[in-house]
């Protein structure tokens, strides 16, 4: 008879906690929502770029624009020079950049100089071709190392790949006068 008296306490003891949980519960959830505030969602920008739906004829057009601009830009270049493209690996952003012959240009903390530009042909296609250093400006360790010192191409850049944690860098042309 002891070990009924004692089933029956453990249950009761075991339904008065199960209870408990569950007002204690209701009671915190129904106080978080009724004490949330309402956002106004038309006040609410996108986390993201919206991009213009343009039909086929006006985004031709301004492609067709942005050429005639950069011939323009590169027929008032007098000197030899290579154009290439510089990609932060982070924000995914590409930049076109233009670097004169023995100058140096940079591009985040990277700088470049081409020493040698031009067009090569071979299997009956020219392809550019350019002797590119590189240093990381951001490492002070030693200014004079290059991060990349040697031969790039536009048709196959892995040839001699450029090889940095943040930053790509590929030749696109080469224009000599």
């Amino acid at each position: 008879m002891c070990k009924k008296n004692m089933k029956l306490g453990n249950k009761t003891l075991i339904l008065l906690i199960k209870f408990f949980f569950f007002i204690t519960y209701n009671s915190y959830g129904n106080e978080e929502i009724s004490t949330s505030q309402l956002i106004n969602i038309e006040k609410i920008k996108p986390s993201f770029e919206e991009v213009e739906e343009k039909n086929e004829s006006s985004f031709q057009n301004q492609k067709d624009k942005d050429i005639k601009q950069k011939k323009k830009t590169i027929k008032k270049l007098k000197s030899s020079h290579a154009i290439l493209i510089g990609l932060d690996k982070i924000t995914a952003k590409s930049s076109e950049i233009l670097v004169n012959l023995n100058e140096t240009k940079t591009f985040g903390p990277l700088e470049i100089k081409i020493l040698k530009c031009k067009k090569v042909k071979a299997n009956n296609r020219i392809n550019d071709v350019a002797y590119m250093q590189v240093k990381d400006l951001s490492k002070t360790e030693n200014e004079k190392v290059f991060i990349f010192n040697g031969w790039t191409f536009s048709e196959d850049p892995n040839l001699t790949p450029f090889d940095h944690a943040i930053y790509d860098i590929q030749l696109l042309n080469c224009y000599n006068t």
